[in-house]
């Protein structure tokens, strides 16, 4: 891919989080200069450093390119950030408000109000965000009233679609770039600040602003529903004896279905999905309109109820009673290639588990340091058979491939009991119950 030669603008990122961080540092690999801005001193003295404070595969080379570049800078200064920058990049979380399915937009009003008091000449605030409708045109009013430049400040929209373990290649080669705009300055600004992914042949769509912020909640609500359609599939073949990954297989030939996340199991996590389907059931509510997406709370039933009957198949496996029994639980992250334990799946089954009286061991490739400090109450182990010595139940929960990759016979020498539940339909069951593992899956019958 091209750098972009001198003349590009010079580009902020507010928040160096794994959106925020991963931006600004394949920017600056792109050539841009950039400066990253971030409240949190020890976050942006390890960037400095050259340390990702989070795991993403091929970010630490990324970083290191960008830092010998010379083009990635870091403070906490808004107002220097404001007197470098010419388009500034918003990249601060929106997490789920406490008791409430709304999004917590805290941390964008600060980002964009404390950026906009030190704007004194033209500039375009890109918001990357995750909002509800709406968020971008109230931002509008509030930046041009309190930037000293006014109206020459224009608000634009630019949602991510990073995939955790993907974040370089998402950002280099998106699979589309969508540009909310109110102005064709602003679009000009936004094509500048993309020109190297552009030239790749990238898809652009220029929208307007309230367009642009619903596309993120709108492809996440999609994924969403495919992956709860199906674990609802899950829950028909276990009261009638059919086969959901047989089911999943001969759906997914059809080409206006397809096979992408068409996967039956454990169901989704993570800092995204969960909370962006509520905060948009929350808005559509607000708008007046929240029958239209009153679909959106069944799929997130659904997704919680795999939590639970994962939980009422280990309890099976292990005699009806969880009392005592050691459990080996693989997995902590809410997916694999990620450190990310937001609303994690995995760890909601360890805790239940626990709650209900086993012994829980608990083992991830990445997570267990975030693993650690959030459930301090459960018990960790350095690798898949050190968890798994003499348990009573194994129970695949994150879908690594150091996990999907077990030798039954391994295993068997470390466990107490051959019992294993595959959350995640990772496994061959054939190999397993072949090997004398009395196997279990969500949606599987094995008579």
């Amino acid at each position: 891919m091209r750098p972009q030669p001198r003349s590009a603008p010079r580009l902020t990122v507010i928040g160096t989080g794994y959106l925020g961080a991963t931006h600004a540092i394949c920017t600056a690999v792109l050539g841009y200069e950039v400066l990253a801005v971030d409240v949190d001193a020890a976050k942006i003295e390890k960037l400095a450093a050259g340390e990702v404070p989070f795991f993403e595969p091929g970010l630490p080379e990324m970083l290191a390119k960008a830092l010998e570049s010379g083009r990635l800078r870091f403070t906490a200064d808004l107002a220097e950030a404001a007197a470098f920058g010419d388009v500034h990049f918003v990249c601060v979380g929106t997490p789920q408000a406490d008791g409430s399915g709304a999004a917590d937009l805290s941390y964008v009003d600060a980002a964009f109000t404390g950026l906009a008091r030190h704007l004194d000449r033209p500039a375009v605030i890109v918001g990357k965000s995750t909002v509800p409708v709406g968020t971008a045109a109230r931002l509008t009013a509030l930046v041009q009233d309190l930037a000293p430049a006014g109206t020459d400040v224009e608000v634009a929209w630019n949602p991510e679609f990073l995939r955790e373990g993907f974040a370089v290649e998402d950002t280099l080669r998106p699979s589309r770039l969508v540009f909310g705009v109110a102005s064709p300055w602003a679009e000009e600004r936004l094509r500048a600040a993309f020109a190297p992914v552009i030239a790749e042949d990238v898809p652009v769509v220029v929208t307007d602003l309230a367009t642009a912020e619903l596309v993120k909640v709108a492809a996440n609500s999609f994924l969403a529903t495919k992956i709860s359609y199906i674990n609802a599939m899950a829950e028909v073949c276990e009261a009638t004896g059919a086969d959901v990954k047989d089911l999943a297989d001969a759906l997914a030939f059809d080409d206006r279905i397809g096979g992408r996340f068409l996967k039956p199991g454990l169901g989704f996590g993570g800092g995204c999905l969960p909370k962006d389907i509520r905060a948009f059931a929350h808005r559509a509510d607000e708008l007046g309109v929240g029958q239209a997406v009153s679909f959106l709370r069944e799929v997130d039933a659904i997704n919680r109820r795999r939590r639970a009957r994962t939980v009422d198949l280990v309890r099976e496996l292990a005699g009806g009673d969880l009392d005592g029994a050691r459990i080996a639980c693989l997995g902590a992250a809410f997916k694999p290639d990620s450190d990310d334990i937001r609303d994690a799946p995995a760890l909601d089954v360890a805790r239940t588990l626990h709650g209900l009286g086993a012994r829980v061991r608990v083992y991830d490739p990445a997570a267990l340091g975030n693993a650690r400090r959030a459930f301090p109450e459960l018990d960790y182990g350095t690798g898949a058979l050190d968890v798994a010595r003499d348990a009573d139940v194994v129970v695949l929960l994150t879908e690594w491939a150091e996990f999907r990759e077990i030798d039954p016979g391994a295993l068997a020498e470390a466990v107490a009991h051959k019992r294993i539940v595959d959350g995640r339909h990772v496994l061959d069951a054939a190999r397993w119950r072949a090997a004398g593992w009395d196997y279990r899956a969500l949606g599987r019958n094995f008579g």
